[in-house]
């Protein structure tokens, strides 16, 4: 009998590098996960090391393949947010903060240092900016480019030899080849092929510098994620790894994208979806942890303002992809129920109620929430209102500018008020989505079905509020790691044993559990979704207001 072959997927999230061992048939066997640090120098700096992202990379790998043979490991495939990671001629670290710091060498996707920076791009009006939905946001790498020129010039800019995305960079350090991942280099870096960089974009914003030994150091070589990097696995990475030399690598993903690859080609057969017997462009993925992106994908370039895109095979290959976002979700979340007044009590409570296993929080509020509702849990949030922008606006008003606001609120401070600030939030960040799928409607895009992963994905009430919101029907994948899934799918294409993403895809991705909307409320989320596009209105009206001189 065979023995089972097997492919690796790494993910570098925010806060942790997690990997798991996957079957060819897209179960996960085993995972790991290791947390990384991230450094606030200063406001609205984010800064983390490469050097400690790869060693947890390697320590994770090492664990989930204990006990398997390595020669049945077929290939290997990373993912990681979109941080911009900047090393020298020796391929060492650079700092990017003026402490000098050299380990604290990577900007991470979340930092908006550089907001100053991409209004002035935006107010160039370049072309290129129709495919990032008409305006340069401070996540995208362009703008952090032009921060490091400008601030910190002599410790970075002058030695800096190589600016890699993080997926990128992880990639090379496993194989030693410096092809870049179109998904990176077309969704954060402006690039388009066939034609690839636009000298004239580069000039116009001061960078030209980045256009000398034909772009090298911003990569001059590119490919389809999952395609075969290199010779595979080097002796060096291979022996970090606890890996074969010369195991398959693909090329690598954004996390979310990532997210993507592991949920939007599953086969629907059976479950009576909208989307069954539809081509696989009537569905979204959204991939919902700290922040969420929804991706949809088309046959031909769709043009969406405020949401990123079109990026020809920046998902899956030969498509074309829009990808909206929330810059806050899982960490809005956090942030308002960790900060209100009750929450000690709350977390007094969820640990009453099962003190062996430590109930999360979450589970405590939406469990306190139903018990409390009469009909559906929704209706309670009836009068309280949330915008939900604390960290700005990526989709569809690509505005990092905007705040967070609460309506509704009053002097009491309870574990009930708490709670129902929580599904306020929830409800809003729902709102937010139908709020960015109405403007990839409105340019183009039929989407029938929502397909949901990450972390946020595993809070039932986060589910049942995107269903209800958006009215339509929310696919759960059978593994809930779909990122994972999706970072093993690049390993699996690299092996060849697939012949391509698409087929890796509908065999490696699985529907575990639909839920349905709640048609009966559909006249309340559309009032509250009517208050949800008010509010920001009045933030405008504000704003205008405070500006006059």
């Amino acid at each position: 009998m065979m023995a089972e072959v097997y492919y690796v997927g790494v993910d570098v999230g925010t806060a942790s590098v997690r990997a798991a061992l996957v079957t060819r048939e897209g179960q996960l066997r085993s995972t790991a996960e290791e947390p990384i640090t991230i450094w606030e120098p200063q406001s609205d700096h984010y800064v983390q090391s490469s050097t400690e992202i790869w060693h947890k990379c390697c320590t994770v790998v090492k664990k989930v393949t204990q006990g398997v043979e390595r020669s049945q490991v077929r290939g290997i495939g990373f993912d990681a947010t979109c941080s911009l990671v900047v090393l020298d001629q020796s391929f060492q670290p650079v700092p990017v903060n003026q402490d000098g710091d050299t380990q604290r060498n990577v900007v991470m996707w979340m930092d908006h240092r550089a907001a100053e920076q991409a209004a002035r791009i935006t107010n160039t009006g370049h072309g290129v900016l129709s495919r990032v939905g008409g305006v340069m946001s401070p996540e995208m790498q362009p703008p952090k480019l032009l921060w490091l020129k400008e601030n910190v010039k002599e410790s970075c800019w002058n030695k800096a030899a190589h600016f890699f995305d993080l997926p990128d960079f992880l990639s090379w350090k496993a194989t030693g080849c410096l092809t870049r991942s179109l998904c990176t280099l077309v969704c954060k870096w402006t690039y388009c092929p066939p034609e690839g960089w636009d000298v004239s974009f580069w000039t116009a914003i001061g960078l030209e510098d980045l256009l000398e030994n034909n772009t090298s150091k911003i990569g001059s070589v590119t490919c389809s994620p999952g395609s075969p990097l290199g010779d595979g696995l080097t002796q060096e990475a291979a022996a970090d790894l606890g890996l074969d030399p010369g195991t398959a690598v693909g090329a690598s993903l954004i996390d979310a994208h990532a997210g993507g690859l592991g949920v939007i080609g599953a086969d629907v057969k059976g479950f009576r979806l909208p989307c069954e017997d539809q081509p696989i462009t009537s569905r979204v993925a959204m991939i919902c942890g700290t922040s969420s992106c929804h991706m949809a994908i088309s046959e031909r370039p769709l043009f969406v303002p405020g949401v990123w895109g079109p990026c020809l095979s920046a998902m899956v290959p030969d498509m074309w992809l829009n990808e909206g976002g929330q810059s806050a979700t899982g960490r809005l979340i956090d942030h308002v129920v960790k900060g209100h007044a009750a929450y000690a009590q709350l977390q007094e409570q969820a640990q009453q109620r099962s003190p062996f296993t430590g109930e999360s929080i979450y589970s405590y509020l939406n469990n306190h929430l139903s018990l409390k509702a009469s009909s559906a849990v929704d209706l309670l949030g009836s009068s309280l209102h949330v915008w939900p922008d604390f960290h700005g606006n990526r989709s569809p008003l690509a505005d990092p500018t905007l705040k967070g606001m609460v309506i509704g609120l009053s002097l009491s401070q309870t574990l009930e008020d708490l709670a129902l600030l929580y599904l306020a939030t929830v409800q809003a960040l729902a709102l937010g989505t139908r709020h960015i799928l109405e403007a990839m409607k409105e340019a183009g895009h039929d989407i029938r079905t929502l397909f949901l992963c990450g972390g946020l994905s595993k809070n039932p009430l986060y589910v049942q509020i995107h269903a209800n919101a958006t009215g339509l029907p929310v696919v759960l994948p059978d593994q809930m790691e779909a990122v994972l899934v999706g970072a093993a799918i690049l390993g699996a294409c690299a092996s060849r044993d697939y012949s391509s993403i698409q087929e890796a895809m509908g065999r490696m991705a699985k529907v575990g559990k639909v839920v349905q909307p709640n048609h009966e409320i559909q006249s309340f989320y559309e009032r509250k979704y009517k208050v949800f596009l008010r509010l920001i209105d009045h933030q405008r009206e504000y704003q205008a207001l405070m500006n006059q001189r």
